[in-house]
């Protein structure tokens, strides 16, 4: 007898703007359907897929539904997913089908072991900050979004320096010149941050990292604040730069405009598999212990 599943109705995510086979998305949700699951198709991976015969659903219509998010790809659709449903609250796993994937704790070839152990809730939830972006213009807010990773500004393709102020919370920090600024999560400090040489921060840790990008002035180092804080960037000169959150571009930055980074009323949670440990996910993805 087959017990009712931990999760009843289920969303399935592709790579991100990516074409992928249907193959995979055939066999999940075949699995899926026999354990007594509803399934629900995001509409894009559907497009690409060329999928047919599952029911496709918009985010609107998968945040209002779905029990659990399944992401098959690498931590860019992780990060697509978590931001268009973090307001929802639904959780989401990840199955690897990109590189590195430190998001992604399911590897392809157990999928359906892990998947089916998940739904028979052998599972762990956690909750992952994310970030609140806003950008300012005269006084106006011209632009607003959600990050999970990170909100980067830097320099653009001039190839120039550019300048900006850093406040927290109100206070002068300091005047930087370097190629950008990176604003990164706990989740983020294993990304771009990690490549700037910033501090690689456990999830748990309620704070954000600010990691300066080859600052001008070398006693400038990467610094972890606490997640309740409030951080402005303005843009002091500007010749060329740009902002990008997540790693998608928002756009060039004019002097004077102020970017603003806070912890956001929303948090996204990671359901992993029975297994899982962060450590043990860091000495594998970065090569710790490896005996040479």
């Amino acid at each position: 007898m087959i017990s009712m599943p931990a999760f009843k109705t289920l969303a399935l995510f592709g790579r991100y703007n990516t074409r992928q086979s249907h193959e995979a998305f055939t066999t999940l949700g075949g699995f899926l359907r026999d354990r007594g699951c509803e399934v629900l198709l995001d509409e894009d991976t559907a497009k690409s897929c060329e999928l047919e015969g599952f029911t496709v659903a918009n985010y609107a219509e998968i945040g209002a539904r779905a029990d659990l998010a399944v992401v098959l790809g690498g931590d860019g659709s992780m990060l697509n997913a978590a931001r268009n449903l973090a307001r929802s609250g639904v959780p989401l796993v990840g199955v690897n089908q990109g590189r590195l994937g430190f998001m992604t704790d399911i590897a392809a070839d157990s999928m359906l072991e892990m998947i089916g152990r998940i739904l028979d809730g052998d599972f762990a939830r956690e909750e992952r900050t994310l970030l609140s972006l806003n950008v300012r213009r005269d006084g106006a807010t011209i632009f607003s979004t959600l990050a999970l990773n990170d909100v980067v500004v830097n320099k653009g393709a001039v190839g120039r320096m550019i300048e900006f102020l850093v406040h927290i919370n109100g206070e002068f920090v300091y005047d930087l010149r370097s190629d950008g600024l990176i604003v990164s999560t706990p989740t983020g400090s294993t990304a771009y941050a990690l490549s700037s040489n910033g501090p690689i921060l456990q999830p748990g840790v309620p704070g954000f990292a600010l990691v300066p990008i080859c600052p001008h002035t070398l006693s400038n180092r990467p610094i972890t604040v606490s997640d309740n804080s409030v951080i402005e960037i303005t843009l002091k000169r500007a010749l060329d730069a740009r902002l990008h959150y997540d790693g998608q571009l928002q756009g060039d930055l004019s002097e004077g405009t102020q970017v603003v980074v806070s912890r956001a009323p929303h948090t996204i949670q990671f359901v992993h598999p029975p297994g899982y440990s962060y450590f043990a996910m860091l000495r594998e993805k970065l090569h710790w212990s490896e005996v040479l």
